[in-house]
């Protein structure tokens, strides 16, 4: 059985009906905060099969839909539940994509960060050795390369000099997974995260806050004058790559003192601000009026994933191009918001 952390999120959704489709047994564990709306976390979960207003804090739920899925309203925060719950299911793997999301959220509520991206994070990590898990896949970030200046980013490049603390969060998992790794042998592998965006997708993200602007008549907000690059990278191309990583035997190099492994995963062609905006009015069939601003505090001018060792080691390239993928988002958002 795989456990989903995050599992009524963005990615962890979308994973979780991926590993279903291909006849894994699934549990869910989400605590369905309100950072934002969760009636889109409530929708997610009807389509996996379970009802929002049945749920009880701590208490498995069955899916509707699928027998092989489970769902637990918990975070992982929660020391004594995660406990009693790893000991009641047969867990092999975890993938965790359970965090406080978000770099501007970090610079006005600290706490939150340490408490679900550390303390959570931690608990992880005991429950998983205690419990002589298979392999733990968990969810990093492009924002622990901080300023970083040299483009691709490199898994080797240094990244101890993060510009907020969403990313010294994420930058703190990787060292403690580890600590874990060389300590006591759990097999560790993190994921390095470049702008992912798709249907479903979370409202504080770019493409989802221009389309929102777009329907409601309002300006977008263009930071750093325009002067910005992302490397966007479509949700089920994510998708595929955790799916490999976690249902798939890993390479085992005999350098290595610890099992734990880090790496990117983006698209790999990073795309300048204006020319996502560009696609974005096009492909919505509107045009977006502007508001030119100053770069935001924590954030960076350019992301670029060098993707090289993913290649190497589980023959993953993402697929889907940036147009299509604006196209399946946009069409997507319009039937939610019909």
């Amino acid at each position: 059985m795989i456990l989903v952390s995050g599992a009524a999120g963005f990615i962890g959704f979308h994973l979780c009906q991926r590993l279903l489709a291909e006849g894994e047994q699934v549990v869910g564990l989400d605590n369905l905060n309100d950072y934002y709306d969760p009636q889109l976390k409530y929708d997610r979960l009807k389509l996996l099969g379970i009802e929002p207003d049945e749920l009880e804090e701590k208490v498995l739920k069955k899916s509707s839909l699928h027998a092989d899925y489970l769902f637990v309203k918990m975070g992982l925060e929660d020391e004594a539940g995660l406990a009693e719950l790893f000991s009641e299911l047969s867990i092999t793997k975890v993938c965790n994509l359970a965090a406080q999301a978000g770099v501007r959220y970090s610079l006005t509520h600290p706490q939150t960060y340490v408490e679900s991206n550390i303390k959570g994070f931690v608990n992880l990590l005991e429950c998983c050795y205690k419990h002589k898990i298979e392999h733990l896949v968990y969810a990093s970030s492009s924002s622990v390369y901080g300023g970083n200046d040299k483009t691709p980013f490199a898994e080797s490049d240094r990244v101890d000099q993060p510009v907020s603390l969403y990313a010294a969060s994420k930058k703190c998992n990787e060292l403690l997974a580890h600590v874990y790794a060389h300590l006591y042998g759990l097999n560790c592998t993190g994921l390095r995260f470049f702008t992912v965006y798709g249907p479903w997708g979370r409202p504080d993200m770019a493409l989802y806050l221009f389309c929102d602007a777009m329907r409601e008549g309002r300006p977008i907000k263009v930071f750093n004058h325009g002067r910005m690059s992302r490397d966007f990278t479509y949700v089920a191309d994510i998708v595929e790559g955790v799916t490999r990583i976690l249902t798939t035997e890993g390479p085992q190099r005999a350098e290595e003192k610890a099992p734990s492994r880090i790496y990117n995963i983006g698209g790999g062609q990073p795309v300048r601000l204006m020319d996502f905006v560009e696609t974005i009015e096009e492909i919505y069939g509107q045009k977006a009026e502007k508001i030119m601003m100053e770069m935001q505090a924590g954030d960076v001018e350019a992301t670029f994933a060098d993707t090289s060792a993913l290649r190497r080691d589980y023959d993953y390239a993402p697929q889907t191009t940036l147009r299509e993928g604006v196209r399946q988002f946009v069409e997507w958002y319009r039937n939610y918001y019909a």
